[in-house]
């Protein structure tokens, strides 16, 4: 997908470029600066003495050296001083100006840490939202591969209050699912109740713990005059709803799949194939995209498959967003990676 958020040390991704949250003198430093120049090795460091240092806001690159990357984009990041000097605009130029320089230099893959979330004292939620919609609207209008590495997650997590509000609704409505068998109290299992029965269905493209069968009602072959009245009669296929879908919100393959954070490539392959069998989380991906309400986002899923249910966290993160009507999929994914379930557009 377009934008992946993975858990990682960002001098061992492999990507075309890797994004240096770098002083102004561009010679290294400390955390995330002083790994990329020591994996990198002493070539990195002599480039980087000719480049006359870096402003605030802007981005120089130069080779990767020993990193598996063919390119390192240094990028001098804000300091935080309360939030009204400026900083919120010159940390979205440091990702502008990366990305800019990524394209320019035919880059079709790229990562950044968190600019500024650490010694220089941004708060890391408002920086991981800054990252996340800078880098949404440049895949927009471009094709890239771009991942946020995210080094510690439990950090972000905490300074969160969306994240703090989820935990309260899956606690409220999963737990609650579970309540029979699960002592909170005590935290333990009460292995003499039945487990909830869930049903699982593998698919070509992905098979997860999140990836559960809805109870379909069987056709009945008393009804029909042979097996080929039955395959007469059946239901559009998921691919189909999608794009009549897609139609009735009056939006173009392109902006669908864009919100979707699909690949084009995926995509592709879902419009010519009207029995093309997806992921639970490349339906809800569509689903979001297109903002469908909780009822039509059942129906889609029904028509691949799956279903929503309580006894899923999965499931729950993304009913809190639909009913909410928050079809922000960048902020939804920030969710669902902060509790460890896959992630829409996967």
């Amino acid at each position: 997908m377009p934008l992946q958020i993975i858990r990682n040390d960002i001098t061992k991704v492999e990507c075309d470029a890797i994004v240096n949250a770098a002083n102004s003198t561009l010679l290294g430093g400390g955390g995330v600066d002083g790994a990329i120049h020591k994996a990198a090795g002493r070539g990195l460091l002599l480039e980087c003495m000719k480049l006359g240092g870096c402003k605030v806001g802007q981005a120089k690159i130069t080779k990767g050296y020993n990193l598996p990357c063919k390119y390192v984009i240094h990028t001098v990041g804000p300091k935080w001083k309360g939030g009204n000097n400026n900083e919120r605009e010159l940390l979205e130029s440091c990702y502008k100006s990366s990305l800019d320089l990524a394209r320019e230099n035919n880059c079709e893959s790229i990562a950044f840490p968190l600019i500024s979330s650490g010694v220089y004292g941004y708060p890391m939620d408002e920086a991981f939202k800054v990252a996340v919609e800078t880098v949404a609207e440049f895949l927009m209008h471009n094709d890239m591969l771009v991942y946020i590495v995210v080094y510690n997650k439990n950090a972000l997590a905490t300074s969160s209050k969306l994240l703090t509000d989820i935990a309260q609704y899956i606690d409220d409505n999963y737990v609650a699912e579970h309540s029979q068998y699960y002592n909170r109290r005590t935290n333990n299992i009460d292995e003499s109740m039945p487990l909830p029965q869930t049903r699982f269905l593998a698919d070509e493209e992905d098979c997860c713990s999140c990836t559960e069968a809805p109870m379909m009602s069987q056709p009945s072959f008393e009804d029909a005059a042979d097996l080929s009245d039955i395959v007469i009669t059946l239901d559009e296929s998921f691919s189909q709803m999608l794009l009549r879908k897609i139609d009735e919100k009056g939006m173009t393959d392109i902006e669908c799949y864009k919100k979707a954070n699909i690949d084009r490539k995926l995509f592709s392959k879902i419009r010519s194939n009207p029995d093309y069998k997806p992921s639970k989380p490349t339906v809800i991906a569509f689903c979001v995209a297109l903002e469908l309400s909780l009822a039509e986002t059942n129906e889609m899923l029904m028509k691949a498959g799956f279903a929503l249910s309580h006894s899923n966290k999965f499931d729950v993160i993304i009913e809190y967003f639909i009913k909410r009507e928050n079809y922000n999929i960048f902020e939804i994914n920030e969710a669902l990676f902060a509790f460890d379930q896959s992630l829409l557009g996967a």
